[in-house]
């Protein structure tokens, strides 16, 4: 049986950035990679935030296969055809060091895996981990698929995505539930980067981004979104399971029913679709986080549930919880102690970083829109007849104008109602 000090489970950014600290504390490091190779089983909106990767690949910006910095961000609420928009442009974001990249993950995560290579890591493809290896007790490697597959380990890093077969295995995690995950489908759509940038209103190479709430998920919690490449755009949705089957909806239609929007079929126009693509996202937030480690063993990423989907953070919680994991691999190993409390620093570190720190402010997000699924099905509806009746110039005294709205709000959902909408989200939120 070949040993290794460090083996990780997937090729994923948190998987790789795992990888990569380990290797520069020294470790003989391995990672078992599901896929053809890594970025062919992976799936995400596509934003890569600087200053978390930097932390990985120093100036990672100068020679990886990114498309665009983002300069631009928007937020986009629909009901119906109307919309409302707002947003958020600043071109300092277009210089170095940047704030986020839109990416094609194919193309990054092979990228990230070199990287890994040149920092002396293995990586072993077309391999399913199925469970891990025990003597006396303890962790000591992992047994795959393959014939005389047993591979042996002083530290296993889970990185395996939000399917946490092996981490519910370990006994760290439980089985996903419909209420924990979105389904989200994507389609990448090739236009001419000139008609991007023009109706997008950016500057040659820039980029720009759009969440859309409301009608773009049919008034499930969930988002759409449209991200600008290089010379195509990424455009999805995302919703949580539970509401999807409830609602009767499939993926594929939520995401026809976002392309059919008025605003997002005028971005779209004349291009060409060159993927399609879907996969689940981790969407249980603090309170679904699983047992992070345990005698030779760390979780990181998507199969901790690490996503913060308010502010639209994933990859950079990945890669941190990775870079951390790797590091406190080396560590332990170096010190000869590879028990549960040495593991325990891992935690320690992650809960000292922004990482649990954000997930742990927003613990009743979740709750509180789940416990009212009226929230994007109603005010969608009564901003934007709020937002026409107040600019439709037709003679009507503002004063009395101002009167209508506050009565069609009020026809809408109760004062009460409103007010306990308003409590609730700040309690939410603060």
């Amino acid at each position: 049986m070949e040993n290794f000090d460090v083996i990780i489970v997937g090729g994923g950014p948190a998987g790789l950035s795992a990888a990569i600290s380990a290797a520069n504390g020294g470790m003989k490091t391995l990672v078992i990679e599901r896929g053809d190779y890594p970025g062919t089983k992976n799936v995400m909106g596509g934003i890569l935030y600087t200053k978390a990767t930097d932390m990985v690949v120093s100036e990672f910006w100068k020679e990886a296969p990114l498309e665009r910095p983002i300069i631009e961000q928007r937020i986009a609420m629909l009901s119906g055809d109307e919309s409302i928009l707002a947003g958020y442009r600043d071109p300092d974001w277009a210089k170095e060091p940047y704030n986020a990249h839109s990416i094609l993950r194919v193309k990054f995560d092979r990228w990230l895996a070199q990287q890994a290579e040149k920092a002396g890591v293995m990586i072993i493809t077309e391999t399913l981990v199925e469970d891990l290896l025990y003597q006396n007790g303890n962790v000591v490697g992992v047994r795959t698929g393959r014939a005389e597959g047993d591979l042996g380990a002083k530290v296993v890093i889970i990185a395996e995505g939000v399917n946490n077969f092996l981490a519910v295995k370990t006994g760290l995690a439980k089985p996903l539930k419909p209420a924990s995950v979105a389904v989200t489908v994507k389609e990448v759509i090739a236009l001419p980067k000139e008609k991007i940038e023009d109706r997008f209103c950016l500057d040659e190479g820039q980029g720009a981004t759009i969440e859309l709430y409301g009608d773009s998920t049919a008034g499930m919690m969930g988002v759409g979104f449209i991200y600008t490449n290089k010379d195509s755009i990424s455009i999805g949705v995302g919703a949580i399971l539970a509401s999807v089957i409830r609602e009767q909806w499939t993926p594929n239609d939520l995401l026809e029913n976002l392309k059919s929007k008025p605003y997002v079929k005028r971005l779209l126009q004349g291009g060409e679709t060159k993927e399609y693509l879907a996969h689940l996202i981790p969407e249980g937030g603090y309170t679904q986080v699983p047992r992070l480690h345990r005698q030779g063993v760390m979780v990181v990423g998507d199969t901790a549930m690490l996503m913060n989907s308010l502010n639209r953070e994933g990859s950079n919680l990945a890669m941190i919880s990775g870079k951390i994991a790797g590091e406190v691999a080396a560590q332990a190993i170096k010190a000869g102690d590879v028990s549960d409390q040495a593991m325990a620093v891992y935690e320690a570190r992650l809960r000292d970083s922004f990482v649990l720190k954000d997930l742990y402010h927003y613990r009743h997000m979740g709750q509180f829109f789940e416990n009212n699924p009226h929230l994007l099905k109603i005010y969608p509806k009564m901003f934007s007849k709020a937002a026409k009746m107040y600019l439709t110039a037709d003679g009507t005294p503002k004063k009395q104008r101002q009167k209508e709205i506050m009565q069609m709000l009020f026809n809408q959902r109760s004062k009460g109602g409103i007010i306990k909408d308003i409590y609730g989200a700040w309690r939410a939120l603060l």
